[in-house]
């Protein structure tokens, strides 16, 4: 696969950066604590199935504090239309037990903090930094990687390989190239069917309509 000059990717990065400038996760929450929660759950899920879970969910735990004392068949009750329903209903009452116990029942906004939560990873992390305070970070999900490999932007073989390469190329606007890339992939350079003709504005860098999976 032929690789995106550093000409074209300034002008992938521009005309991202130009066109998703405003862009926010498409994932429904009020407070930093339901954004975690709904990133969690968006792993391996869509954000249109969390977006019909987590109200009665935010409803039932409002606070960590209400959530590390849940009875766990309750949780998988309101989670089960989400895949890996079982291990995520018990990482997020976890998850909530460390918030209280460790950081008196408010999410901490550091990546090194954050990981150690149950159910939080590096990309989970990053997503919830990125959407929350707008820190200079990638995280790549189905749609970035498929994104980046289809630009020419990356050959890497795995998500967490593909966000270093995407750093390094990228340095600024990560937050904006994030959340613009995820959208993207989404809506117009779709796993089947593209949008090449109708839609895509970034045609004249693609590079292949090969549907890329990470291993």
């Amino acid at each position: 696969m032929k690789k995106a000059t550093k000409k074209e990717i300034e002008a992938i990065k521009s005309m991202l950066v130009a066109r998703y400038d405003d862009a926010v996760t498409e994932l429904t929450y009020s407070n930093v604590y339901e954004l975690v929660i709904a990133v969690a759950l968006s792993a391996q899920c869509t954000d249109k199935r969390v977006n019909l879970i987590t109200p009665a969910l935010f409803s039932a735990y409002p606070t960590p504090y209400v959530l590390a004392q849940a009875d766990l068949s309750d949780v998988k009750a309101l989670i089960q239309s989400c895949s890996f329903f079982n291990n995520k209903a018990i990482n997020l009452i976890e998850m909530a037990k460390r918030i209280v116990d460790v950081y008196n029942g408010e999410v901490p906004l550091d990546e090194k903090e954050l990981i150690t939560l149950a159910g939080v990873g590096q990309k989970t992390a990053h997503v919830v930094l990125i959407e929350y305070t707008g820190a200079n970070l990638m995280a790549v999900d189905t749609h970035v990687f498929r994104v980046s490999h289809r630009l020419g932007l990356s050959d890497d073989l795995t998500p967490a390989a593909t966000e270093a390469t995407l750093v390094k190329k990228f340095k600024t606007n990560l937050h904006q190239l994030h959340q613009g890339m995820v959208l993207f992939g989404r809506y117009i350079c779709t796993a089947r069917n593209p949008k090449c003709d109708s839609e895509c504005f970034l045609k004249e860098y693609c590079k292949t309509k090969e549907s890329f999976k990470p291993r």
